[in-house]
């Protein structure tokens, strides 16, 4: 189970991260915010805290939320009301005040684990829209029967929207998965990619546009 812990302060920072692969996890310190943002992929879990030398952890924690849904427990020395309902509604699964108590914190983070668990939903391996037929097992599109070939990235494409047929997908979500980075500006690579992928497709309104947001696949 690999975790980020994003904490400045050294002494508490490495306490954490040695008391946290004592117990069976593989857990790599963070001192930024901007670290955790551009490096979350392939985490199990975050914990957080919200005074950050780069931003505020609250900020982190929306922009985070924005691209990935990976458990977060924030940890933090800010014990009023306000900011822990601030954090539980930012996005936070949980909320702990420093200092810890070890046990304490374990069983909050074997619970966010647990509820992350369930929540997560296997991937059909097939979807069947109208006469576009997606396998994601062995990353074959079909139109009408026939397969049309995709450039990896068209492909990553079509697997992000095809996960959610129906929902909205975020222009920072595909950048931040396909491209490893929702913000940069690789904004006009996503236009591109998605040009290329209509074309091929040719099935106009299979994938809509949704002004100011991202894109949707089916109704």
């Amino acid at each position: 189970m690999r975790l980020a812990v994003v904490e400045d302060d050294d002494g508490v920072g490495d306490a954490l991260v040695e008391a946290l692969n004592a117990r069976g996890y593989r857990a790599e310190r963070k001192r930024r915010g901007s670290d955790l943002l551009l490096d979350h992929r392939g985490y199990d879990a975050v914990i957080l805290d919200l005074g950050l030398p780069d931003a505020d952890g609250l900020q982190i924690l929306r922009q985070l939320r924005a691209v990935s849904s990976v458990p977060v427990l924030v940890l933090t020395a800010r014990s009023d009301e306000r900011s822990i309902v601030r954090g539980l509604r930012g996005g936070a699964d949980d909320y702990l005040v420093k200092p810890p108590r070890i046990a304490e914190l374990m069983a909050r983070l074997e619970t966010v684990l647990r509820r992350a668990a369930v929540a997560t939903q296997p991937t059909p391996p097939v979807v069947v829209t109208g006469d576009v037929r997606v396998d994601l097992g062995t990353r074959v599109v079909e139109v009408a029967g026939k397969p049309i070939s995709l450039t990896p990235k068209e492909f990553e494409l079509v697997e992000a929207l095809v996960e959610r047929p129906g929902s909205a997908v975020s222009r920072q979500q595909l950048m931040d998965r396909i491209w490893g980075d929702a913000f940069v500006a690789v904004s006009r690579s996503l236009d591109v990619h998605m040009t290329a992928l209509r074309a091929k497709l040719d099935r106009p309104g299979l994938i809509t546009t949704i002004r100011g947001y991202g894109y949707r696949w089916g109704e």
